[in-house]
Formats: structure tokens, sequence, C-alpha cells
């Protein structure tokens, strides 16, 4: 996975109020959470703040990162865990990180990459892409940028799915009956197969 640094300030008032002066400021209320519990056995959440000019390398972008966070000089490891947007101007409204460690196993979604041109394709089809992520789970350091697929193979009307791939050290945790990608018929292909059925 890439790696980013990001520098925050943290936040003593939370609330509403709180949060539209942030904001006003051109800052993004957000949280980290890591190991510690609080009273109730929920993880604790150091409340923070980060520039929204910082924030929109790793939100808008497809790629995923660990991201280095530097909270009024305090290191912190962590993943981009969920973002809140606002309903109309979809601007980010507030950040929750999730604190990781070199033993720990990370479960997080990471991007398909179809590569190659499949045999369906080929033969007149188009290939759909279903889902655009796969959760694994796995320690941060051995979590790849993307998942590489071979789709060469995958024939007219074939699809593949999760059971069907495997990676060196990765879990996948999304179920295993999920439609990864297909290659569907288009006019084109059938128009063929009805020919090619009349010339034989």
């Amino acid at each position: 996975m890439k790696e980013i640094r990001l520098e925050g300030t943290k936040r003593t008032e939370t609330g509403k109020k709180a949060t539209k002066l942030l904001r006003r400021e051109g800052l993004v209320p957000c949280n980290v959470y890591g190991e510690k519990k609080g009273e109730n056995g929920l993880p604790e959440a150091l409340s923070f703040a980060v520039s929204m000019k910082d924030l929109r390398k790793i939100v808008y972008t497809p790629h995923i990162y660990v991201v280095n966070l530097v909270i009024d000089g305090e290191s912190h490891t962590a993943v981009l865990k969920e973002l809140q947007f606002h309903p109309v101007t979809d601007a980010v409204l507030h950040v929750d990180f999730f604190e990781v460690n070199e033993e720990k196993p990370l479960t997080i979604g990471i991007p398909v990459k179809l590569n190659g041109l499949a045999q369906g394709v080929r033969d007149g089809g188009r290939i759909n892409l279903s889902i655009r992520k796969i959760n694994v789970r796995a320690p941060y350091q051995t979590i790849p940028e993307h998942l590489d697929i071979d789709v060469t193979n995958l024939r007219l009307g074939k699809s593949l799915r999760v059971g069907d791939l495997s990676f060196e050290g990765l879990e996948l945790v999304t179920p295993a009956d999920v439609v990864v990608c297909s290659v569907k018929a288009t006019r084109a292909s059938k128009s063929a197969a009805a020919a090619e059925a009349a010339n034989s």
C-alpha cells in the first residue's frame, strides 16, 4: 500500500457548533480509533482536525493508503475507515481512521484490476465488472495497492467469483459466491453465433 503523511491538531471541543466553526476554517473533523477502549468496552476515539486541502489527497483517489497521522507531534499509523459526505454539496463532513500495527491483521477493501483481453470479448462479448473492491484480511504491510486478476481465459457467458481467486498472504473476506466480473453476450456476438450455426 502507498504511504502518505497527514498532519492534524487535537480537538478539545466537539459538537455541532464546534464542527461548523472548523469547517468554516477549511478544516475537517476526524477521529482515530485504536486499541484503547473506554469504560463501555467500545474503542476510544482521539478527536482531531485536518485541513481539507491535505485530506483531498486520500479522499478523491482510487488508491488506498497507509496514513502516517501526526497529531500535535504524536504519530499514529492508520487507514481510512469511514467518510461522511454532505448529501447535496458532496463536501467531506467527517472522517474516521483506524489505527493499525504490524501484528494485528487488518480487514480492508482492495481495488480490483482486470488484466488481459478475455476470450469472450474477442468473441464479441462485453466484460462487466460487478464489484470494484474485494475485502481482504492481512497485516497492513502485506496488503497490495490493487488485486490483479487475469481474465484472458474468461469465455462468453462465463463469470469469475471471489471463490475462484486466491492471493498469496491474503485471506479473502468477501463471500466466495460474489461475482467479480463476467462476459455478457452482445448483439454482435449473438449475430456471429447465429451466422456460425447457420453455416455449419
